[in-house]
């Protein structure tokens, strides 16, 4: 049994173009910020099964420590917590006890003040008023700080950076690793900034790994993001 795991093991990682060989020592860096939101306006499942309107697909902290664990020495997850929502403070305990190293922070909110085309728009936050005029309150969480300094700070212990994010804001810190001769392995899902994605030895679109680190969540009707406003950190399976 435990020869036939390990083949399986290796397939997995060899249809994904993950040679240990090749990259040696791998430290994973999840941006759970981004990464939350990949799977929002999908709408099938990983085994290309319609999902009702009743129906979410989720990053799964389990699922997705198991995977990074397939080929990571070392696992690190950034995640930004609400404040004023106390029930997503599980998602970063998760993460702990599925063998992340957290690194965390509370999450800052950001007036932004609506044009009139956005009035139109529904969305997804409490529309508020000011002397100024009507904004939401936008939650903000970049990790591409503590990201970098961690690499930085780790940087003889690994040959492989491999990050869960496909934020442009690390494409400096990727600079800096290529010219220390580290790899990179970028897994993103949608449009990645080109820079980011050339410098990457091995790119994988997050759809080859929906079924590994995704579940299906059943919730009260779904509300569309109208706003174009950029990805925010929220908890696991939120809306």
């Amino acid at each position: 049994m435990d020869g036939k795991s390990y083949n399986l093991k290796d397939l997995k990682l060899q249809n994904m173009g993950i040679d240990k060989e090749k990259f040696g020592r791998i430290f994973t860096f999840v941006d759970y910020g981004n990464v939350n939101y990949w799977y929002d306006k999908d709408r099938r499942s990983a085994d290309d099964v319609n999902l009702s309107n009743s129906q979410k697909l989720i990053i799964d902290i389990e699922k997705l420590a198991s995977f990074t664990t397939l080929f990571s020495e070392r696992k690190r997850f950034y995640y930004g917590w609400n404040n004023r929502k106390k029930s997503n403070w599980h998602i970063a305990i998760k993460a702990e006890k599925c063998g992340f190293v957290k690194i965390t922070k509370p999450i800052q909110f950001i007036k932004h003040y609506l044009t009139e085309a956005e009035l139109n728009n529904n969305s997804p936050f409490a529309l508020k008023k000011d002397i100024s005029g009507k904004y939401i309150e936008i939650p903000k969480s970049n990790f591409d700080v503590e990201v970098s300094v961690d690499a930085l700070r780790l940087l003889d212990k690994f040959d492989t950076f491999c990050l869960f994010s496909g934020d442009s804001d690390f494409t400096y810190l990727a600079q800096y690793l290529k010219r220390k001769a580290k790899k990179i392995v970028i897994v993103a899902s949608g449009q990645v900034f080109h820079t980011l994605k050339d410098l990457a030895d091995l790119y994988i679109n997050a759809q080859i790994i929906k079924g590994d680190i995704t579940s299906i969540k059943e919730t009260a009707l779904l509300v569309e993001r109208s706003l174009d406003i950029g990805s925010v950190s929220d908890g696991q399976g939120s809306l």
